[in-house]
């Protein structure tokens, strides 16, 4: 029995040093991106050392990438070689509509780019979803159907938020709650949830502890400043004395204001 647990023990600390020699199996991406129909970034963020300064390597390929008859101007900046990229990466997905649950894989500059999204060629706007595309950018060594399963799950979180409205308007009236969903998502590029429901509850609970902390701040430095909240006096707004927070008038005066705007033929 000693021989037998000796041999036990041992192995044990083996398998312990392997699982402390392997890298952890979480997924990660260079780049998550919210493109509108024509390609213009709405939201989007790049990770590691894709795009993320002039000298690595994936920067001086899309230096040259775009037209190898041109020089590369010498005081190009990361924007540059960001919607270098972007427009050949639109070159591609144009025209192509990706349903929710099936994502549509490209290559790119030696990446894989997977997206959901965006509305067929000659299609015409309907009352459900829109021409905005979520899309993911792996290695080019990445799985297809890993970073489908990520982009999949975004787009349904993204489709929850705007309450199936996808369209360029919508994602704009509603940066804020796009920009948490993707800090909700991913971290330094490293995934950390994909259930698009879970995500969707994430940025609400978010923003709402947002609202309560700016709600907070405006009711302490009234207090101190020997004064009622400012939120108590927003009567021009049509709104009854003390029953909304900072947050909801600000974000009804946004929506009237829009109203007037479009009222006014603009």
């Amino acid at each position: 029995m000693d021989g037998l647990s000796f041999r036990l023990g041992r192995k044990s600390k083996e398998m312990l040093s392997c699982c402390e020699v392997l890298p952890p199996l979480l997924p990660r991406v260079d780049a998550i991106l919210v493109l509108d129909g024509e390609g213009n970034r709405l939201a989007g963020k790049y990770y590691g050392d894709f795009l993320t300064s002039t000298t690595s390597l994936s920067s001086r390929a899309a230096m040259v990438a775009e037209d190898d008859s041109k020089p590369v101007a010498a005081n190009v900046t990361i924007e540059d070689l960001r919607s270098a990229f972007e427009r050949q990466l639109q070159g591609k997905i144009q025209g192509i509509a990706a349903r929710s649950d099936a994502a549509e894989v490209v290559t790119v500059m030696g990446r894989t780019a997977v997206f959901c999204g965006g509305m067929a060629m000659g299609a015409s706007p309907s009352g459900v979803g829109g021409d905005v595309r979520v899309v993911h950018i792996g290695p080019g060594s990445e799985s297809e159907l890993l970073l489908a399963y990520l982009c999949e799950g975004m787009y349904d979180a993204l489709s929850n938020l705007m309450g199936g409205q996808t369209d360029r308007n919508m994602v704009l009236d509603n940066l804020e709650l796009v920009f948490l969903l993707i800090d909700e998502h991913c971290d330094g590029g490293v995934i950390l949830e994909v259930s698009g429901s879970k995500l969707a509850s994430s940025v609400l609970l978010r923003e709402e502890d947002d609202s309560n902390g700016l709600e907070r701040a405006g009711g302490e430095a009234a207090q101190s400043s020997g004064g009622m909240p400012a939120v108590s006096g927003l009567r021009g707004l049509g709104m009854p004395n003390g029953e909304i927070s900072i947050a909801q008038a600000f974000r009804q005066a946004k929506q009237q204001l829009i109203a007037g705007l479009q009222a006014d033929g603009m």
